[in-house]
């Protein structure tokens, strides 16, 4: 997805913007018909990836998601927290979470969330929480919501703006969904990968903690 600064900044503050590329094309879990590499999967692309968890954990989580997809906010809410408490804060699991915007206040959405956290993954992790749980905010008035949780962050207006006009950034994010798309063959949210192993669409705790006890047993 190729998206300017001057289209960024026109979007941005219109009220009911409709996604640019449609609602969410995941809902319900699928196998993928063939897993990618784990090493193709864990390789940072473009940017530091955002990860929480130990660097040596034997299993590596990677999550594609974006903000306004809502698949992606139920599952922050209802499963992450499990996988965090039960995994990823017990050394188990390395859980990554990389941006793939499904529209261009997806784009938005990830390119402050960068801004904000710099290279901390937590806080990244927290503001990208944020955003699911104002998600119907960020997709009726996005320009000031992001604002808003700018201003929460101790960013002004005018710093949020600047952080939505880098290019540079917009390209790196890019790159890394062509990546995605090109090499992992990701088509929406949210997908993840677990040591490899591709599962598209929404999955319960279960599915999580079955494949993941798997792979600890070997």
């Amino acid at each position: 997805m190729r998206v300017t600064r001057r289209a960024l900044a026109a979007a941005l503050p219109l009220t009911g913007l409709a996604a640019l590329a449609g609602p969410p094309r995941f809902g319900l879990i699928a196998e993928a018909m063939a897993d990618a590499a784990a090493a193709d999967v864990i390789k940072p692309q473009a940017l530091p990836d955002m990860a929480l968890g130990s660097a040596d954990a034997p299993v590596a989580i990677v999550e594609y998601a974006a903000p306004t997809c809502p698949h992606c906010a139920r599952f922050s809410k209802d499963v992450f927290p499990r996988i965090k408490s039960e995994y990823i804060d017990t050394g188990k699991v390395r859980y990554v979470l990389r941006d793939y915007p499904l529209n261009i206040k997806d784009l938005a959405c990830a390119m402050l969330a960068r801004s904000i956290a710099k290279d901390d993954g937590a806080k990244y992790f927290a503001v990208i929480d944020i955003m699911f749980r104002q998600q119907d905010q960020l997709v009726d008035k996005t320009g000031d919501t992001l604002k808003l949780i700018g201003r929460q962050a101790g960013l002004s207006a005018q710093a949020v703006e600047e952080c939505l006009k880098d290019q540079a950034m917009q390209d790196k994010i890019s790159t890394v969904q062509k990546y995605a798309e090109n090499v992992l063959k990701v088509e929406g949210t949210p997908t993840f990968f677990i040591n490899g192993q591709m599962i598209v669409g929404e999955a319960e705790f279960a599915e999580f903690d079955r494949r993941i006890k798997s792979l600890l047993k070997t």
